[in-house]
């Protein structure tokens, strides 16, 4: 019998710009939030598991919104993020007091995944289209080094209330990923889409570029490479208490080594979440919009 897919959900992030817990934020008719549509669209796509990261003063708090109504839907653990969940052997600075980044959330649920899988953002509606065609490959890639992305369109993936990071992505004729391109202040200006360098120089951009919202496909294979790039990274960095171990760079520099291929994974879903607390009325419209066309029902758990 075949291995269902895992959902793997990033959810121990603070949101520095939003302010306060987003991933916990009710969004839904019934008092749904993210979480809950993109578990939802996870069980109807055919996935078999969710493994959240989390941090563990919220721990309680998760629980009780997440774990009771879920058991029965899918099979479902947790993980915490912790500073000091680090590979034997490595030393870093007794100042540090944050977890790495998104490689390193990854990194520390090796134990809790069997199979391919797929890594979200918790506070990033990505629509149900996407969970299908990330499914697809997931189920129906066998090459343990070819892995894969969900592509958006820059245009529908931006906010109406400040910059944003995006990671702009390079292909090549063959859908295959070459490099994605971390751009760190995007945003509309009077009606234009603009990236501010950090030298701050502006280049305009079309809207059409494809870009990463941190929707990853991965085999188990990846693991191997977490461990390898992530004991680097701390010994390169052991006494800066914010660097962060992010999971393109590492992906950039795998393709360019040949060691993976990174499929390019095309949606017509529109992305929304919440970077900014102004975020979230547009966010409960999108919702309220997509019950009302019955893409989803008004009481998502019934």
């Amino acid at each position: 019998m075949s291995i269902k897919s895992t959902l793997l959900v990033l959810a121990a992030g603070i949101g520095s710009r939003y302010g306060g817990l987003k991933q916990m934020d009710q969004v839904g008719p019934s008092g749904e939030t993210i979480i809950d549509y993109s578990i939802y669209d996870a069980v109807q796509a055919g996935f078999g598991k969710v493994v959240f990261v989390i941090r563990r003063d919220i721990e309680n708090d998760f629980k009780k919104i997440f774990i009771d109504k879920l058991k029965d839907r899918i099979e479902v653990d947790y993980v915490f993020q912790e500073v000091d969940m680090v590979p034997k052997g490595v030393s870093f600075s007794s100042g540090r007091n944050k977890p790495w980044g998104t490689g390193h959330a990854v990194l520390v649920t090796e134990q809790k995944i069997n199979g391919p899988f797929a890594v979200i953002n918790a506070d990033d509606f990505y629509g149900g289209g996407s969970y299908r065609v990330m499914a697809d490959f997931l189920t129906g890639s066998s090459d343990d080094a070819e892995y894969s992305m969900v592509g958006y369109r820059l245009d529908r993936t931006l906010s109406d209330h400040g910059y944003v990071t995006r990671g702009v992505c390079e292909a090549g004729h063959d859908s295959y990923l070459r490099i994605v391109n971390e751009r760190t202040r995007i945003e509309k200006e009077q009606g234009k889409i603009i990236f501010t360098d950090n030298d701050g120089s502006i280049t305009r951009l079309t809207g059409n570029e494809t870009v990463s919202m941190n929707f990853w496909g991965f085999k188990k294979s990846v693991f191997d490479h977490l461990n390898k790039y992530f004991t680097q990274f701390v010994e390169e960095n052991p006494d800066d208490p914010k660097a962060e171990f992010f999971i393109p760079l590492m992906i950039t520099d795998l393709i360019e080594k040949d060691k993976v291929k990174v499929k390019i994974l095309k949606t017509d879903e529109s992305w929304f979440g919440f970077t900014y607390r102004e975020d979230k009325p547009v966010v409960i419209e999108n919702i309220k919009e997509l019950v009302k066309k019955g893409v989803y029902p008004p009481r998502l758990w019934g």
